[in-house]
């Protein structure tokens, strides 16, 4: 049996050498796959059973060895919805069952993949380009927040955004301690000619606070305050409208008394001579020594914000903690250091792109940049256990064990994943393979003619 085990086992050689030679193969011709991950060959020895003074070298079987958890190259993509994982994770997918008038419709169970060049379709799915459907977790426009704990295969439409309601201005600035007024510059050796004056308007501007400045008083009113700023605002259908704000002193500890300012916005720009234009907001700031806010003002509520007739409603000032500061200005000037607000005007969408935050972001027509998913990664106890598929997916098995959402790997936008293959390490197993091969063939050779021979004897 010596003869016939030995050319039987350089057979069971060769059909090992020519599996491992089509994975091989398979490798080079997926060398340039996005996502695709090279298939290693693994030999076992196989013994004969007998005793262990004759027990022989035995045969060999091939196996396949996965490379799923091996990173490919990390390559710069120029498609905004493109993205690579570097490290542990899947993109969780489907693949459509149906196409009912055009329209994918998915019953399957979920599949995974690191191929992550997907593109908007023309019903507004992401589909890599295997024909693999994106599946995410809805964000919520206003919190931010995950809607839901499950992915789902999102429909992204090109529906306008509504627009939001200015709600808050956040407002950081330093006031002058010596403002130089048009009325200060015009008499500045007249004490207290940086101050606002009341008796020089017909209306207390301010009235306990909340004092108002008619039009036949604008003149006087802007030579003896200093600009604090502007900033659009926007009402309920989206309308713009401008915010102007000027910051008036009304005391100062120079004289005696203590650092006060209020602060104005523009109502009416057109107001007439009777009719308010500037209305204070309401609020007395007032100034220690180190030209620190005494008591510190968080925020002022503008209750019934209205500009040229154009009602906002209730807008809050927001100032942080200490955002508003009286030191002093060679220049004698409001320097503004934030002035944002939150609403904007409806927008249509632009754009979707991927961030490296793994969320999925649609671009407006009005600016606006607003997070409308998040993409989950998979991960699985046994990655090299899931069952290959066509296109680069993936499908959980036994052996593998369930998804696990929350991979620790991270997404890159703008990105692609190549194959993890590499040509010269496949080049290198392909001359191995080819004179392990080779050397098989010589032993059916040598096993023949030693048949031959046995055959020979008897003639």
């Amino acid at each position: 049996m010596g003869i016939f085990g030995a050319m039987t086992t350089a057979v069971g050689g060769l059909q090992a050498q020519s599996f491992a030679l089509e994975n091989i193969s398979g490798n080079i011709a997926n060398s340039q796959t996005t996502g695709f991950k090279r298939v290693d060959t693994s030999f076992a020895d196989m013994v004969a059973s007998s005793s262990a003074k004759r027990q022989t070298a035995g045969g060999v079987t091939a196996l396949s060895r996965q490379t799923n958890n091996v990173q490919g190259d990390i390559q710069t993509a120029g498609v905004d919805t493109f993205m690579a994982i570097k490290g542990d994770g899947y993109f969780v997918v489907q693949k459509p069952t149906a196409f009912p008038d055009g329209v994918p419709t998915f019953v399957g169970v979920d599949l995974y993949t690191r191929r992550g060049d997907f593109e908007l379709d023309r019903n507004g799915y992401l589909v890599n380009g295997s024909g693999y459907y994106l599946k995410a977790l809805e964000v919520d426009a206003v919190t931010g927040n995950t809607v839901g704990s499950v992915p789902e295969v999102l429909q992204f439409t090109n529906d306008f955004l509504p627009s939001q309601t200015t709600t808050i201005i956040d407002y950081r600035a330093n006031l002058a301690s010596l403002p130089r007024t048009q009325a200060y510059l015009n008499a500045p050796d007249t004490p207290d000619s940086e101050l606002i004056n009341p008796a020089a308007f017909g209306v207390n501007p301010l009235d306990a606070g909340t004092g108002t400045v008619l039009g036949a008083g604008v003149s006087t009113f802007l030579e003896q305050s200093i600009a604090g700023g502007a900033i659009t605002v926007y009402d309920a259908l989206g309308n713009e409208m401008n915010v102007q704000l000027r910051w008036a002193k009304t005391d100062s500890a120079a004289t005696g008394g203590t650092d006060t300012w209020e602060l104005f916005y523009l109502e009416n720009s057109n107001a007439g001579a009777a009719q308010v234009a500037w209305r204070n907001a309401g609020q007395v700031y007032a100034f220690n020594a180190s030209g620190i806010l005494t008591p510190n003002i968080p925020q002022v509520t503008i209750t019934g914000l209205s500009i040229d007739g154009v009602v906002i409603g209730d807008v809050i000032l927001s100032h942080g903690s200490s955002g508003v500061t009286q030191f002093a200005d060679a220049n004698g000037v409001a320097k503004v250091n934030l002035l944002n607000q939150n609403g904007y005007a409806a927008g249509e969408l632009q754009s979707i792109s991927v961030s490296d935050r793994g969320r999925i972001v649609a671009s407006y027509s009005n600016g606006r940049s607003i997070d409308i998913a998040e993409i989950p990664l998979a991960s699985f106890l046994g990655d090299n256990q899931l069952k290959r598929l066509d296109g680069g997916a993936f499908e959980a098995t036994s052996e593998s064990g369930p998804a696990i959402y929350g991979a620790s790997g991270s997404i890159i936008g703008k990105s692609l994943e190549g194959s993890n293959t590499d040509i010269a390490d496949e080049f290198t197993k392909l001359i191995v393979t080819q004179q392990a091969y080779a050397a098989n063939t010589r032993i059916v050779t040598t096993a023949d003619q030693m048949l031959q021979e046995t055959i020979n004897m008897i003639r």
